[in-house]
């Protein structure tokens, strides 16, 4: 005679909260109620076994430790989303840096970052209009391995220059590295989406906080 432990032949209060019936201690109460009703109602005649106890123990036992580890897990997916919105609200105000190529310009200064995968021997970056019109190119040489930064004199540029972007072209002798662009901005407001951090940013964009590569 095998009971099953989570089954619906036990008698339930109908006035009981779903808390109540998810949560192991009362899932185990309930299972040791229907055992002890079970050993006293059994068949002399086919009486429970010690296999069919020991069967019977595994199954509860395993149904209550994949609730209360489901439990622990969502309380600290709470916690850590509580974090993150913490973190999130600190950042209100700072500069990061994401992924783009998009040229921060304050005080008739353009200013760019990128991220080297390696060493170059040469480091041009092309100041560029959206369209891809080339309006001017800064030399900066040599250049480690790394994050690096440039400013360009955006004075004499007669449009509006928050409009143009940057596109960086490195070489090591006759190979080409790569350069991966990172535009500034600053953090005005944070949402979530999904259960994840999201960022609004002064130029209107909108990312995911693990999609930031650094606060400056």
């Amino acid at each position: 005679m095998i009971l099953n432990p989570i089954g619906t032949t036990a008698t339930t209060n109908t006035g009981a909260s779903a808390n109540a019936t998810n949560d192991p201690a009362a899932m185990q109460d309930r299972f040791l109620k229907l055992l002890v009703a079970q050993l006293n109602n059994q068949d002399p005649m086919n009486p429970l076994d010690n296999a069919q106890m020991t069967t019977q123990m595994a199954q509860i036992n395993t149904v209550t430790g994949i609730q209360t580890l489901n439990l622990t897990m969502q309380t600290m997916a709470e916690e850590f989303s509580t974090m993150q919105q913490i973190q999130g609200i600190s950042l209100i105000g700072r500069s990061v840096l994401t992924e783009g190529d998009r040229l921060s310009v304050s005080d008739g200064k353009g200013k760019g970052y990128f991220n080297l995968d390696n060493t170059a021997t040469d480091v041009q970056v092309d100041i560029v209009t959206p369209g891809g019109v080339v309006v001017d190119t800064v030399d900066l040489g040599a250049q480690d391995k790394g994050r690096r930064s440039f400013e360009w004199d955006a004075a004499g540029y007669s449009g509006n220059a928050a409009d143009l972007r940057f596109r960086v072209r490195a070489t090591s002798g006759e190979t080409a590295v790569t350069a991966t662009g990172l535009s500034e901005a600053q953090v005005v407001a944070t949402g979530s989406n999904a259960g994840a951090l999201t960022l609004t940013l002064d130029n209107g964009d909108i990312v995911n906080y693990f999609r930031i590569h650094s606060v400056l």
